[in-house]
């Protein structure tokens, strides 16, 4: 039996070596569930042969780290990015947005899985929470939804196109609750991905994007075809109860939508990936966020 021990708030504590652990940590360098766990296991087979019976976290991430190295640098070194970041005395907040049906919840998952991250908010429950305190009388536009709230709006605005005009409303709405887990997240150290329609560049307060480890991506559907298609599935699963023919019916203000997103993302240099194959569009994400945050610590400086 190995032990790794670890020091919280002056405290030592101690918990066995796990294979499974290890190996979704290394995951995170993109290697594959079964390479990952070949390499714990040696990893292993390593600390046994050499009688080591117990081990400090920060002298194992150090061994790990020299085992890839041998292996592979360009593991390695991610390896050594994302441990620098789950060191940080900052929470992560990763922030997905994307016009209806582009697949933000889908990656949003598949990232919290890659990332061993827990907290996943969708915009969509901050908006359903949102509409239980405040009346439809008193924001008719939160009571729609993103691509048809340019119905509720009473005068419409000559200067910009009707429908972006009520996504606007719609998405200052929802924002006041994303900021608010944003501040909820950095106070608590809780790192979170916070998902949906709502998360457009340029749209949360300045100071939150800057003081924090905050990114923000941008997903579409770049083939009108495919952006269909993406519908038709979601619609065909027996426990989604959302109508393909509302869809249907209101594809073109959706697309409207995602072309509002994407010219907000460039203004603001937001990453936009065209969500088509789902390890694609993860790794990219991934080698957004360890380029971005991962590096500036020591990789045996996490506890």
């Amino acid at each position: 039996m190995i032990w790794v021990t670890s020091e919280v708030d002056g405290k030592k504590y101690k918990e066995p070596f796990s294979k499974g652990i290890m190996s979704r940590s290394l995951n995170v360098a993109d290697i594959g569930s079964q390479r990952a766990y070949d390499i714990a296991n040696d990893i292993e087979k390593e600390l046994l042969k050499d009688n080591v019976s117990e081990i400090a976290s920060y002298d194992l991430a150090n061994v790990v780290f020299d085992h890839l190295e041998s292996v592979d640098p360009k593991i390695a070194e991610k390896y050594k990015n994302w441990r620098s970041l789950r060191a940080s005395k900052k929470p992560l907040i990763i922030l997905i947005g994307g016009a209806s049906g582009v697949g933000t919840s889908s990656m949003a998952f598949e990232l919290a899985n890659r990332l061993r991250l827990k907290n996943l908010i969708s915009t969509d429950m901050i908006r359903e929470v949102m509409r239980k305190i405040v009346s439809k009388e008193l924001s008719p536009v939160i009571h729609k939804s993103s691509f048809d709230a340019y119905e509720s709006i009473r005068t419409p605005s000559i200067r910009i196109d009707s429908v972006i005009e009520g996504f606007i409303s719609h998405v200052d709405v929802v924002n006041v609750g994303v900021e608010a887990i944003i501040e909820r997240s950095v106070k608590e150290g809780i790192s979170t991905i916070i998902e949906g329609v709502h998360i457009v560049p340029g749209f949360i307060r300045k100071d939150l994007m800057e003081e924090n480890n905050i990114i923000i991506f941008t997903l579409t559907v770049d083939d009108e075809e495919a952006h269909k298609q993406r519908f038709y599935s979601r619609c065909r699963q027996p426990w989604v109860k959302r109508s393909l023919e509302r869809y249907m019916e209101n594809f073109g203000t959706i697309r409207k939508t995602q072309k509002f997103l994407v010219e907000q993302a460039k203004i603001h240099d937001t990453r936009i990936i065209n969500n088509v194959e789902i390890n694609e569009t993860i790794d990219i994400m991934v080698g957004d966020i360890l380029e971005k945050f991962g590096g500036k610590e020591d990789v045996g400086q996490e506890s």
